[in-house]
C-alpha cells in the first residue's frame, strides 16, 4: 500500500519514522511519500520537501514566511493527488495539517470521485486551546491515533468522536533507551570531562532558540545561586542548534546525549515540553519552567483560552500537580532556586513524592508499543 505522511518538525520526524518502520513489517509493500525529515528518509521512500523549510513557529515568523507556507500547501495538495495514496498520515503539525485534512475532505482533493482517507497520529492539542477545532477533525479525519490518555474521554465524552489510545511512543522510546544503555556514571562522566563523584544537575533550556534564548539564563541564576558544591551542572543541547549559540561564556558543561545525561541526573531544570515527560521517565527530579519575553500575553492566555490548569505533561497525564511550575511571571531566579532547592537534597521529602508522582504518571500511560499499535490498527483498517 501506499502510505503519504506529513510532519512538520523533529518530533514528528522522529515518531512518524518509527511509525512507518512498523508499518513496513506489517506490509512488505510499503511505499512512503511525506513531507518529513531525515529519520524519516532512513526508513525508506520519497521525501517530498523537508520539514526545516517548513517549521515556523509564532505569530511573526509565521507573518513573515506566509509565501512559503502557501507555497508548501500548494505542492502537497498536488503531490497527493498526483500520487494516489490508500491512506493520508497526518503528524501533529495541526495549523498545517489541517488544512490539507479539509482539502482532501473537498471535492477539489478527490480524484474521479475517490476520497483519500486521512488519519492523525498524535492529536494536536485541541484539549489546551483552539477547542473550536474539534468541528474541522470531525468532519475531516475518519481516525485519530492519540498518545495522552487523558485525550480519551476528552473527545470521545466531551465531543462524541471516538479515538484509539494507542500508548505514548515517548515512554517507549525512553524505556528501549533503559533497556539497552548500559553506560556507568564513571564512563559517561570521562566521556564528556565531568567529575564522576559529584552529582549532576541537568539543564535542558528546550529544542528552539526561541526557548533557549528566553529560559537559560534564569535556568543558570537559579543554580547559581544555590550553590551546590558537591554539584556539577550539564546543559542539554538540542539537536540543529549550534554549540556557540549556548554562548562562550557558559560556566557549564554542554552534553548532546540528553537520554544519556538523564540516566545519570541527580536533579534538573526543564523548559515545558516534551522533555519534562522524558525527565519523568527517566525518573530525574525536576522543577518546570517556562518564560517569554511577552508575560503578558501567557497571563491572557490563561486566562481566557487555555482549558488546562497545567502546562507540563507530567501534571497533565497525573492531573494534578507532581512537578512545581513556574511559568511567566512566575518564572524569576529567586522561584526557581526555592522550588528547586529541595530536590538538590540527598533523600528529600520532596523527592520522594515526586518518584512517587512519576509511579503513577508512568502507569497511566501503559506499556503499549505506540508506533506498533497504530500500525497494526492502520493496515487492519485498509486492508
Amino acid at each position: 500500500m501506499k502510505y503519504y505522511l506529513i510532519v512538520g518538525e523533529a518530533s514528528g520526524d522522529l515518531h512518524a519514522s518509527h511509525l512507518m518502520a512498523e508499518l513496513k513489517k506489517r506490509d512488505t509493500a510499503a511505499d512512503f511519500r511525506f513531507f518529513g525529515g531525515d529519520m524519516m528518509s532512513a526508513v525508506g521512500g520519497t521525501c517530498v520537501k523537508h520539514y526545516r523549510e517548513m517549521a515556523f513557529m509564532g505569530f511573526i515568523p509565521v507573518l513573515l514566511h506566509l509565501r512559503t507556507i502557501f507555497r508548501n500547501l500548494a505542492l502537497c495538495k498536488a503531490d497527493i493527488l498526483a500520487w494516489r495514496p490508500d491512506v493520508v498520515i497526518l503528524v501533529d503539525y495541526p495549523g498545517f495539517n489541517l488544512k490539507i485534512a479539509k482539502y482532501l475532505n473537498s471535492p477539489e482533493g478527490k480524484v474521479e470521485g475517490r476520497k483519500f482517507p486521512v488519519y492523525y497520529y498524535i492529536s494536536p492539542k485541541i484539549w489546551a486551546w483552539k477547542e473550536y477545532r474539534i468541528t474541522a477533525i470531525k468532519r475531516d479525519v475518519e481516525k485519530l491515533f492519540s498518545i495522552l490518555p487523558f485525550e480519551v474521554p476528552f473527545y470521545e465524552k466531551k465531543h462524541g468522536y471516538e479515538i484509539d489510545y494507542v500508548g505514548n511512543p515517548t515512554a517507549q522510546e525512553v524505556r528501549e533507551f533503559r533497556e539497552s544503555y548500559k553506560e556507568a556514571k564513571e564512563e559517561f562522566c570521562s566521556r564528556y570531562g565531568l567529575d564522576a563523584q559529584k552529582d549532576i544537575i541537568a539543564v535542558l533550556p528546550g529544542s528552539r532558540k526561541q526557548e533557549i534564548r528566553d529560559n537559560m539564563k534564569k535556568m543558570m541564576g537559579a543554580i547559581e545561586r544555590l550553590k551546590p558544591s558537591d554539584a556539577q551542572v550539564v546543559v542539554a543541547a538540542a539537536p540543529g542548534i549550534d554549540i556557540d549559540f549556548y554562548g562562550k561564556e557558559l560556566s557549564a558543561n554542554l552534553v548532546s546525549d540528553t537520554y544519556a545525561l538523564l540516566s545519570h541526573a541527580h536533579a534538573a531544570i526543564v523548559v515545558s515540553g516534551t522533555a519534562t515527560l522524558e525527565t519523568a521517565l527517566f525518573r530525574v527530579p525536576q522543577v518546570v519552567v517556562y518564560d517569554t519575553p511577552v508575560r503578558w500575553i501567557i497571563k491572557w492566555l490563561r486566562k481566557w483560552l487555555l482549558k488546562v490548569r497545567w502546562v507540563s505533561l507530567v501534571n497533565l497525564v497525573a492531573d494534578k500537580e507532581v512537578v512545581p511550575e513556574l511559568v511567566a511571571d512566575n518564572c524569576t531566579v529567586e522561584k526557581i532556586a526555592a522550588a528547586f532547592a529541595p530536590f538538590i537534597a540527598h533523600d528529600s521529602a520532596a523527592r520522594k513524592a515526586q518518584l512517587d508522582g512519576y509511579d503513577y504518571v508512568l502507569q497511566q500511560l501503559g506499556d503499549d508499543n505506540a508506533p506498533e499499535q497504530t500500525a497494526k490498527l492502520i493496515v487492519e483498517s485498509l486492508i
